[in-house]
């Protein structure tokens, strides 16, 4: 299947001008996000800071910090004047770690700070703050001591006690991303960025990706060249990088996950949809071609042009939407920093580079892909074939999260056993058959008993296409039923449960679309020394499925953008800020945890 050729510009080629698009676009969020040399800014401008009451027992201290500026953790002061009462410690987040010339190891702040600071004695008549700070500038300028005086006055009727501080906690992972991204070099920050999203790139998230754009590419043909099979997954890869970090910083802005959005039946079958069609046009049963006079018009340009850039861009941005990873901490970290700063160019910017980071994979693997052709023959037909097979494995996998878990377990055993079928598995060999006509035999045998196998594990009970015979294996040595948490619905479910836990309790956000949800609890909460740590836990779960404003409410609350995620609280009913979980989590790494959280509160 050869798809038509779009129109490019005159005289050029569809790749270069899609090349010089994504470069123009990369250098210009580069350049918009580093920050600008100047003249140093008045203090009052380069470090903003406000002051209000939450609550009889509470302020809420904001600063708002200049790009290139920073506040040092251990400078801040506050008194009280005007009112006979006193205030306690402020609730600093953790800070940057900085070596200085001037007062050596310290931490310090960048962007924006809110904290609390409470009051301890005395009434709240309106009285007014003093707010001693001290910071610099990169540029090596260092102010003197700002003191302000800010008029509080009685918190309003009806303040409710206040949320936890929103700044990231630097002891959880995606924390740590958000204030790498709040300090230190720009280009630094991006390389960072790619970095995480070559980690990414290996995650079970993005695999069908693989096929899809193998499929791209061995549907060419033959005759396409490695420059061409480069150029076409160039292509696929900026198309998934422009799109993700639009959706990316479209979600850092609204506070709300835009994946969550597509994370729904009819979506998810309406793509699965696509690929099966797709997988048809594979086997052969029809061809998917424009209307003949179109497709002569359209070839026309092809000869000229040379390819059908627009719309392998346009299965690029729909394959980000759609099976991109599921949000790990450098995603988490980055929404994070969106939201909290509003600077959606250098989050957007280190999105884009994450996304970059994720494709450059997808790119080897479909020059490989075009590389791995020998000479024109048969045994394309069974190429498009396979790859025809890996385009009904993503349908499976896209809508698996949101169907009963019979319904997948029945579809991986008829896939797996129809492959064996058409493998020859239960064909006689030739006489003389040879060592290639042997292998996929054997391989068409392996997919019939995996097929068999999961068949009769979904018949038997089991939901895990990995593993569909565990249901059956003998339990002599220990049976431990899964871990049983309790469903809260709402940010006041979850309060009332935890003042009355009377012990640790362990908070996990959960969503049926979350892949990586499912993992934690088939691979983690499965595992027998997981399951006795939390025995010392009340197991709470919130389940975001629905991302109403409920979900929205108690994600916010603690600075998350969506599942996984797992929050600790200590006996007395406290948020532990350290340790955190965002993401999926190996068993040995979440016990780690779990014992953290156990231990007692310093």
């Amino acid at each position: 299947m050869h798809p038509p050729a779009l129109a490019a510009l005159p005289g050029r080629s569809p790749f270069t001008w899609l090349a010089r698009l994504g470069l123009l676009l990369f250098i210009g969020l580069l350049s918009l996000s580093a920050r600008a040399a100047g003249e140093p800014l008045p203090v009052e401008q380069a470090f903003q800071g406000s002051a209000r009451a939450l609550d009889p027992q509470f302020i809420e201290v904001s600063f708002k910090i200049a790009d290139g500026y920073y506040l040092y953790r251990h400078r801040f002061k506050f008194q009280a004047e005007g009112a006979d009462l006193s205030l306690g410690e402020p609730q600093l987040p953790p800070g940057k770690p900085k070596k200085d010339d001037a007062f050596g190891e310290v931490e310090i702040y960048r962007k924006e700070l809110r904290f609390l600071v409470p009051i301890t004695a005395g009434g709240t008549a309106p009285f007014s703050l003093r707010m001693t700070s001290q910071g610099c500038a990169d540029m090596g300028i260092c102010y003197p001591p700002q003191v302000q005086t800010v008029q509080i006055s009685p918190a309003a009727p009806g303040s409710s006690a206040p949320a936890p501080a929103t700044e990231a906690p630097a002891h959880d992972e995606s924390g740590r991303i958000a204030q790498l991204l709040s300090g230190g070099s720009t280009l630094g920050t991006l390389a960072s960025f790619f970095g995480f999203g070559l980690l990414l790139a290996f995650t079970p998230c993005v695999f069908p990706m693989i096929p899809i754009l193998s499929g791209i590419i061995v549907g060419h043909g033959h005759q396409i060249s490695k420059g061409r099979a480069l150029g076409l997954s160039l292509i696929y890869v900026l198309g998934m990088a422009v799109t993700y970090t639009a959706a990316g910083v479209a979600a850092g802005l609204s506070g709300t996950l835009l994946s969550a959005a597509l994370q729904n039946p009819w979506v998810l079958g309406g793509f699965a949809l696509v690929f099966v069609v797709l997988s048809g046009a594979m086997f052969g049963f029809y061809e998917l071609q424009l209307p003949t006079a179109l497709q002569s018009r359209l070839s026309d340009q092809a000869n000229r042009q040379g390819g059908s850039p627009l719309g392998i861009l346009l299965m690029g941005a729909l394959s980000a939407l759609i099976v991109g990873p599921c949000v790990a901490a450098p995603l988490a970290g980055a929404l994070l920093y969106i939201a909290k700063s509003g600077d959606a160019l250098l989050g957007g910017a280190a999105l884009f580079c994450l996304a970059l980071g994720m494709g450059a994979p997808l790119v080897v693997v479909g020059v490989l892909a075009r590389s791995a052709l020998p000479k024109p023959g048969p045994w394309m037909e069974g190429v498009k074939r396979g790859f025809g097979v890996m385009l009904l494995g993503v349908a499976v996998w896209l809508v698996s999260p949101v169907l009963p878990p019979l319904v997948p377990m029945l579809a991986w055993a008829a896939l797996l056993v129809l492959s064996g079928v058409f493998l020859r598995a239960l064909d006689p060999l030739p006489p003389h058959a040879h060592n290639g006509q042997r292998f996929w035999k054997g391989v068409g045998i392996l997919a019939l008993l995996a097929g068999a196998a999961i068949f009769v594990g979904a018949l038997a009970g089991s939901r895990d296409p990995l593993q569909p015979l565990a249901i059956l294996r003998a339990q002599a040595a220990e049976t431990r039923e899964a871990p049983r948490f309790t469903r809260i619905r709402s940010v006041a479910e979850l309060d009332a449960a935890v003042a009355q836990a009377g012990k640790p309790v362990m908070l996990d956000f959960y969503a049926d679309w979350c892949i990586s949800c499912k993992e934690m609890e088939r691979y983690t909460f499965s595992d027998p020394a997981i399951g006795r740590q939390l025995e010392g836990f009340v197991l709470l779960q919130a389940d975001v499925t629905a991302n109403n404003e409920d979900d929205k409410a108690l994600l916010k609350r603690f600075g998350l953008f969506g599942p996984p995620g797992i929050i600790f609280f200590d006996a007395h009913g406290q948020e532990r800020r350290t340790p955190r979980v965002v993401g999926f989590q190996e068993a040995e790494v979440f016990g780690q945890a779990l014992t953290a959280a156990l231990a007692p509160t310093p």
